[in-house]
């Protein structure tokens, strides 16, 4: 950071918190929904009808979504969650990339889980066994952040 004095991360996550719920799950469910048919991301049925929330507490976003039919469905009110995960940016990209695992990120108190251990559980381990798209791993190769 430079010496302006301006803390970008505490300004986004000020805005993240004033942007309406259904705004930022749209956006959010629209790219899980765009990974699910492309085949990147396919949801287990132990799925259906759950809901959850996951927060880039960073920058201030939580996102809540359902699965419907195989389908990611956003949530349009801000309301509680069987399942909730929390993270920074970093941690979120990590993790997709397959850099790390939740449970590291969890024991390293990196990462926030709240709600339903058993579904906690069957998130990480379907979210660990996902095969990445090959762009994803070219990404990696090339050692961007």
């Amino acid at each position: 950071m430079s010496g302006t004095g301006f803390a970008a991360p505490g300004v986004v996550a000020r805005l993240g918190r004033r942007l309406p719920a259904p705004l930022v799950s749209l956006h959010f469910v629209a790219g899980l929904e765009l990974a699910r048919r492309l085949n990147w991301l396919s949801p287990p049925p132990e799925l259906e009808g759950r809901s959850f929330a996951i927060t880039v507490e960073d920058l201030g976003l939580c996102s809540r979504f359902t699965v419907r039919d195989g389908v990611f469905r956003p949530l349009w009110r801000r309301q509680a969650c069987e399942l909730e995960l929390g993270a920074g940016v970093a941690e979120l990209l990590a993790l997709m990339r397959g850099e790390t695992d939740a449970d590291t990120l969890f024991f390293q108190r990196r990462l926030r889980i709240s709600g339903d251990t058993e579904l906690g559980l069957i998130v990480k381990n379907w979210l660990d066994a996902a095969p990445r798209p090959a762009w994803l791993r070219r990404w990696e190769a090339r050692g961007n952040p």
